[in-house]
Formats: C-alpha cells, structure tokens, sequence
C-alpha cells in the first residue's frame, strides 16, 4: 500500500465552526496573541490563559468533523495514512483517522508545567487549577505556544520523507516550522495542494484544488482510489 502524508491546517477545522487562529486583525477571539499564547503570558495572567483555552476546548467539543474529516479516515481503506496537523483539535481522531501527529499540542490534553512530557486527558471542556500534575503544580493547555519548542517535528520529517503522495490541506503554509515540512517530501511524490486559495508551494508533480476542503478533500480521495489505490 502506498503511504499518504497530509499536512492539514486551519482551514479543514473552520468548516466545522472552528475559528482560524488568526484574524485579519491579528487578535484570536478578540485577544491578543502575546497575552494567551505564550508561557510569560501563562506566568504573567494564568487565569486568563486558562480561561481562554477552556473557551476554545468547548468549541472544539461542540463542533464535528465534516467531509474533509471523514474523506481522510476513508482513504485508510486503500492506503496508509499519516496526518500531520496544525490544529489542537480532535477532529481528526473523531472522524476515524488513526494515525494522527498533532505539531501544536491537541486542546483535550492537559500537561505538566514543569515536563510537557507527562500528559492528562480533559474530562468535560474545564481545566481547573485544582487538577495537578505529579509535581503538584496546576496543569496547563497541552498546546505549543510561541517560543517554545516543536518536539514533533522530528517524527513528522521521518512520515514526510516516505510519502509516496503528499497533501497540503487548508494551510496558508506560513507558520513555521511546520510549513518547512514540505521541503523533505521525496521529489517523486505526487503533491495535492487543497485551499479556498492556493498557497506557494514548489516542486514537481503538483495538483492544485482551490476548494473548500469540504469539497476539495473527497475530490482528491476518489480520484485517488479510482486511479492510484492498489
């Protein structure tokens, strides 16, 4: 079977009512990003912060996957499947994919603050202070912030590497390091590009599908099956 690596983003969550991280205004939820999204804003307002991403842990469990989702947990019928994702939702996981490595931390997940190794699963949407880890300091989002490291990076550039076909899934491909996943992808790969508008991306062997991913997804899962799947 032929190994499919997707690289998805923001746009394939939005069609299920989740908002993009970043508004053309550059607030996420009408905040700033420097006051929810980074370790001194958990040490300077961590009720806040807390808050904040129990807002978002909501949302997300509100929400269900949509088309895209489940055009992508079809797909392990015929091939194997790795999804590489931007998002911190589960979306993904809900849908049926199997294989799913989550860059930026995934919102149901609670962490150590002191090992972001030793994580918790979130019952229900709230993260309370009273919830600890080992150490006995509050948990905190299992989410990436600006200026920490991207421990998954690793493991996502072995998965890229032995992609037969690649696909870029509602992502502008301007988040790094995550967008410079695209760089270590076999030249012999055939790439899909999915998004309401197309973003840079170079290299041969590229099909380009400027749909929603609602309906660009399931376009590229049949023609996959009907024409490539073995």
């Amino acid at each position: 079977m032929k190994n499919i690596v997707v690289l998805s983003g923001a746009g394939i969550s939005a069609e299920s009512g989740i908002k993009t991280f970043r508004d053309a205004d550059g607030l996420w939820e009408g905040h700033r990003i420097e006051d929810v999204a980074t370790p001194e804003a958990w040490k300077r307002n961590p009720i806040l912060v807390q808050q904040f991403y129990n807002e978002r842990r909501k949302a997300v469990l509100a929400a269900v996957p949509n088309a895209a989702h489940l055009a992508l947990a079809a797909l392990q019928s015929h091939f194997i499947v790795h999804i590489i994702t931007q998002n911190v939702d589960n979306l993904h996981e809900r849908a049926g994919s199997k294989n799913v490595l989550h860059l930026h931390g995934i919102i149901t997940k609670a962490q150590s603050d002191l090992d972001s190794s030793l994580t918790y699963p979130v019952n229900g949407w709230e993260l309370s202070f009273e919830e600890k880890c080992k150490y006995g300091q509050p948990l905190r989002p299992h989410i990436v912030w600006f200026g920490e490291e991207v421990p998954n990076m690793v493991p996502a550039v072995a998965l890229c590497k032995k992609a037969d076909i690649f696909a870029v899934i509602g992502t502008s491909l301007q988040v790094y390091p995550a967008a410079g996943l695209v760089q270590y992808v076999p030249k012999t790969a055939i790439k899909y590009v999915i998004d309401k508008k197309i973003p840079e991306i170079s290299g041969g062997n590229i099909l380009k599908i400027e749909e929603p991913a609602t309906i660009g997804v399931p376009m590229m899962a049949e023609e996959l099956i009907n024409n490539i799947a073995v």
